[in-house]
């Protein structure tokens, strides 16, 4: 029988773990029998209930597994590296707000089964807010027309992954590892299906502004040069109005040098329109910078604390993925 392990990163969680836990354990119990599954949680430093809650559950049922990670590596990192630890035939990465229905794992097998390596949940509507459903369209299809390879459109990583797409991960040694781009990247022949996003019911999601930025630049700078080319592309055509306009302006000051006066106001007003210009395209070179960095400290994915009732051994002191 095939194992398949759901991989669950969670983050001052409590509202949520024991119903995550209930809900997957009767869909697997009731409609895919067929089955075996364990359910690892990978805690991200939690500073609520949740850990204790998910070694009450993992001594209840030895399917449950867990990872604690000394301290908050970030969502993107968190994630990676429980899909990367899962033991089985496969792996469904969701999280523990349930907005992906655990019931779409259902679909997710019989594309498995069917040859697939790779299965991905695809936002086709959305219950949470209208402004928000739309500003993720908006990025994905910025990050897609701008990227170097396709990016796939609304999908937040809930999906299937073969345990030989899982060990393509396991090697890799990126300490700043974007999923998403990589799926799209790295993985083979992929499905799709298809689903409609919930809201939240329980708990208040960790997610704020500085988060979603963070996420959104990641994969900026993780899958395209595009912005940093605009900028020279931008800085090109600038330099070349302005070069036309200091000639103009010349050629009228020589030809009317007693009555043509030069207005403060355009060199104001182009000063500031070239300076933000400037500022805009510095910040994008710092985000560049520090992705850059990161990357080339070569620092683990994470730091592990404790793991409860996996059998894989960490590769190394470092726990790199």
């Amino acid at each position: 029988m095939k194992t398949v392990t759901v991989v669950i990163p969670t983050y001052n969680e409590e509202a949520n773990i024991e119903k995550a836990y209930e809900r997957i354990r009767e869909l697997f119990e009731e409609k895919i029998r067929n089955y075996e599954f364990n359910i690892l949680f990978i805690d991200n430093a939690s500073h609520d209930r949740s850990r204790e809650l998910i070694r009450d559950l993992c001594g209840k049922d030895n399917r449950v597994q867990a990872i604690f990670n000394n301290t908050n590596f970030g969502f993107s990192r968190s994630s990676f590296y429980g899909l990367s630890q899962a033991e089985g035939d496969c792996a469904v990465l969701m999280y523990a707000d349930m907005q992906d229905p655990p019931e779409v794992i259902e679909d997710f097998l019989k594309k498995w089964e069917e040859g697939y390596k790779i299965v991905v949940g695809i936002k086709s509507k959305s219950k949470e807010n209208p402004l928000m459903y739309a500003v993720r369209g908006v990025y994905y299809r910025m990050l897609d027309k701008f990227s170097d390879i396709e990016h796939i459109r609304q999908f937040d990583g809930f999906g299937l992954y073969d345990a030989e797409f899982i060990e393509e991960l396991r090697r890799l040694e990126d300490p700043l590892p974007y999923l998403r781009g990589l799926v799209a990247e790295l993985g083979p022949e992929r499905a799709v299906v298809e689903y409609t996003q919930e809201v939240r019911k329980e708990g208040k999601s960790s997610f704020n502004f500085m988060r979603y930025y963070d996420v959104a630049m990641l994969g900026i700078t993780s899958s395209t040069k595009a912005i940093m080319r605009m900028a020279t592309f931008l800085g090109m055509i600038l330099s070349a109005l302005c070069t036309l306009v200091a000639i103009v302006t010349l050629i009228i000051k020589l030809f009317n040098w007693d009555y043509y006066s030069v207005g403060t106001a355009a060199v104001i007003i182009g000063i500031f329109f070239v300076g933000g210009i400037q500022i805009f395209f510095l910040g994008f070179l710092g985000e560049y910078i520090v992705n850059i960095n990161q990357r080339t400290m070569k620092h683990p994915v994470v730091v592990e604390k404790e793991r409860i009732n996996l059998k894989r051994v960490v590769k190394s002191s470092a726990n790199r993925a």
